[in-house]
């Protein structure tokens, strides 16, 4: 028990202390774990560090597992996501390459490995980053979260080439897993509500994701995130991601302990990280620039890039693969690269509105896949969110008014828009949509957001833009109802509730009961 109380009293004083200068606690978990790897002999520490390691691979399995909830796998495919991702790679690693060669003296192919490793951006961080913010399902989150597992597909292919270990045959049966989801989707049916819900997420997440997968010689990092896009579209996927979230957020404490614990660094080490910490800002200008190339918005480009400017931990998986001898001095530059991009993403915002004059020129003179309304004509009744809610609102209401659908997926939209729906990208989280938007002459808003943190934001937005009409939500719990009345809206309705209602007035009309 010495070591346990050891790791968490110096993460969470060290957490504390850094939360209260301002800067993400994460940053003083890192800094916990070298500092009790300088102070072990001084503490006459046992050593062993299987427990934290364990804890840190269930916290990064859990994370991903989350990721995958609200990850639409549609998105790889995405020009955007496919094409920037690998263009990254190849571009960056054959800069980073020389430098490297260069400054260190090292065999080309040991260049070569680095450059790739480094090449990589952290999945955990930009997903806790983004999750932190509310923006993981933005179009700039979706888009860099898409980029993630591309590069994490890239890097297991890597781990593969540089150990020389292959998938087994039996591998090829998770072409067949997406044949589980009508079971899965019943199984998270019958779960409830409560502890059971959370085993169901965590059986997934661990046992049939991480064990499955690395039974047939797969990542068990891929499995977790492919069990929880098997979910994503499961109605209470947000719901199973908010149960989950305390679980792991406690676990991941022991990935960012894992990393300082690895050993205390030398003056070659500090070198290599601080040279490859001041190339960091040529992997954000790199993401931006190709983002833009394949026709995003700056903004969107910006946010994406800032989000993946950091260096992966899958880094230290090729290293302790491939190259154990530079694993010290790539733990400290993935733990510099978390420190330098933390608390630059906290103000992402902010900073992109004082280089938007300068970005915004760089801009493509075409249509962008993530371009927002500034106006929504003759529009009387706006519907946010345009999946079965929202899509059935729209349906019923199409023939009656003048109506406008809004969606921030923008494959969804396409969808509507093809069969002569009037609906148009928006994502409602994004500030800029608010600023610009000029509501015309809606009378009556429908919110039909998954996200209650998005509803609780367009209702806000609305009002304090002076909208004064109708803002009618629906929502699937009472607490979430309540806080989208206080924010200005004037009705919530509990869709399970309202099914019930409707089930019941039929079988009232059916059999000639009194109303």
């Amino acid at each position: 028990m010495i070591l346990e109380a050891v790791w968490i009293g110096f993460a969470f004083s060290l957490g504390m202390l850094v939360r209260l200068c301002g800067l993400p606690p994460l940053i003083g978990y890192l800094a916990a774990g070298f500092a009790i790897t300088a102070s072990t002999e001084a503490l006459q520490l046992p050593q062993g560090h299987a427990i934290i390691e364990h804890v840190a691979h269930l916290g990064v399995l859990l994370l991903l597992f989350t990721v995958g909830l609200k990850l639409n796998m549609r998105s790889l495919l995405k020009p955007e996501v496919l094409g920037g991702s690998v263009l990254h790679f190849a571009l960056s690693g054959l800069l980073y390459a020389p430098v490297i060669w260069l400054a260190f003296d090292s065999s080309w192919y040991h260049a070569l490995m680095l450059g790739a490793a480094l090449a990589f951006s952290s999945t955990v961080l930009a997903a806790k980053v983004l999750e932190g913010k509310r923006e993981i399902r933005a179009f700039h989150g979706r888009v860099a979260i898409g980029i993630l597992v591309v590069q994490d597909l890239i890097a297991m292919a890597m781990l593969s080439f540089s150990s020389g270990i292959t998938p087994s045959y039996w591998a090829l049966l998770v072409l067949a897993v997406p044949l589980l989801r009508p079971l899965l989707f019943k199984l998270l049916d019958l779960t409830g509500h409560d502890d059971l819900q959370i085993l169901f997420g965590v059986l997934l997440a661990v046992v049939a994701g991480g064990m499955g997968f690395h039974a047939v010689g797969l990542s068990a990092e891929l499995g977790a995130l492919v069990f929880g896009a098997l979910l994503a579209k499961h109605p209470r996927a947000g719901e199973l991601s908010k149960t989950l979230w305390s679980l792991k957020e406690f676990f991941l404490v022991g990935f960012f302990l894992q990393i300082g614990l690895g050993g205390l660094p030398d003056q070659s080490a500090w070198l290599f990280a601080a040279l490859m910490s001041i190339l960091l800002p040529l992997k954000a200008a790199l993401f931006f620039a190709l983002l833009v190339l394949f026709k995003l918005r700056a903004r969107s480009a910006f946010l994406s890039g800032l989000t993946l400017s950091n260096y992966s931990e899958f880094a230290l998986i090729v290293a302790s693969v491939a190259m154990p001898q530079f694993l010290i001095p790539l733990a400290l530059t993935v733990a510099l690269s978390f420190v330098i991009s933390a608390p630059l993403n906290r103000y992402a915002h902010p900073l992109y509105e004082r280089l938007a004059s300068r970005l915004i020129p760089l801009e493509r003179n075409i249509h962008h896949p993530d371009e927002q309304p500034v106006t929504l004509g003759d529009a009387e009744v706006m519907i946010m969110g345009m999946g079965r809610t929202g899509g059935a609102a729209y349906d019923y209401l199409k023939h009656k008014t003048h109506l406008v659908g809004l969606d921030s997926d923008p494959a969804r939209v396409r969808q509507f828009q093809e069969r002569g729906d009037n609906v148009l990208f928006a994502d409602a989280e994004d500030q800029v949509f608010w600023q610009g938007l000029d509501l015309g002459r809606v009378k009556a808003v429908i919110l039909c957001l998954s996200d209650s943190e998005a509803k609780l934001i367009a209702t806000q937005k609305l009002r304090a833009a002076g909208f004064a009409g109708l803002i009618v939500s629906h929502s699937m719990q009472q607490d979430e109802a309540r806080k989208i009345m206080a924010a200005g809206a004037d009705h919530t309705y509990l869709t399970m509730s309202e099914a019930g209602l409707g089930l019941a007035e039929r079988v009232r009309q059916h059999i000639s009961l009194p109303g």
